[in-house]
């Protein structure tokens, strides 16, 4: 029987690579998206014409009525989820003076909130089936903090603690919770920083280059097979060397 995946934040940049990644392994794929109709759809054609069982399932996953939908919806089409890759994120560049209650608000429910909301959706039934492979996207911002990104490091460094300790809850259920770290990703989403930045930002790296979304498409690839069976509660950071 092939194993399902699903991933949020699907409609572009990680999350639509890691679609098309496990895709290719022979994967089903249920694919989250926000507000993106016009990608989402665009990535369940690419999915389908490769013979890949796909759907797309559309939520503001920072809203609990919404994501336990979503999670009902997904487990009504594909029966079960092996996978769950916790993707859906949001950046903001601001002084913390300037970070109003709102933008707080805002990117800690889309950054963390959500993958409560999400994994308690789905928990249940890979605690009954004594299966399951969780993989949270972090940030290297998490573990060092970024300047003008306070209420986003301290998001992504909640993401670093919820994998940690909900590891040590379900492993004895056979599950795995491990948490991807990236570094500067070349994405739509680090395109904002703007071409001068994203130069500073690849001189810094030791391997002289900017990370892709297959970089860390393959990374989650391997936390959720077979051979990561025994690799639980940990956070690795994906990022050319850049910590």
């Amino acid at each position: 029987m092939s194993r399902t995946v699903l991933i949020t934040g699907a409609s572009r940049g990680i999350g639509r690579t890691c679609a098309k990644i496990f895709a290719r392994e022979s994967y089903s794929v249920a694919a989250c998206y926000r507000q993106d109709e016009v990608s989402a759809r665009s990535l369940l054609d690419e999915l389908s014409a490769a013979g890949c069982d796909a759907a797309l399932f559309r939520a503001d996953l920072s809203d609990e009525t919404q994501a336990a939908r979503m999670t009902a919806q997904v487990l009504d089409r594909f029966g079960h989820i092996d996978v769950l890759i916790n993707n859906a994120g949001i950046a903001q560049q601001k002084l913390f003076c300037d970070i109003t209650a709102q933008d707080w608000a805002h990117m800690l429910g889309v950054n963390i909130t959500s993958m409560f909301y999400v994994c308690h959706g789905l928990l249940p039934q890979m605690i009954r089936r004594k299966y399951g492979r969780i993989i949270n996207v972090s940030s290297i911002w998490g573990i060092s903090g970024a300047s003008c990104e306070v209420h986003y490091s301290a998001s992504k460094a909640a993401v670093i603690g919820f994998t940690r300790a909900l590891a040590k809850e379900v492993g004895p259920s056979g599950i795995t919770v491990n948490c991807i770290a990236p570094g500067v990703i070349d994405t739509d989403m680090n395109a904002q920083l703007g071409p001068q930045a994203l130069e500073a930002l690849r001189l810094e790296t030791p391997l002289g280059t900017l990370g892709t979304p297959e970089d860390i498409a393959r990374l989650a690839l391997f936390l959720a097979s077979d051979s990561a069976g025994f690799i639980t509660g940990q956070v690795i950071a994906a990022d050319g060397g850049f910590l």
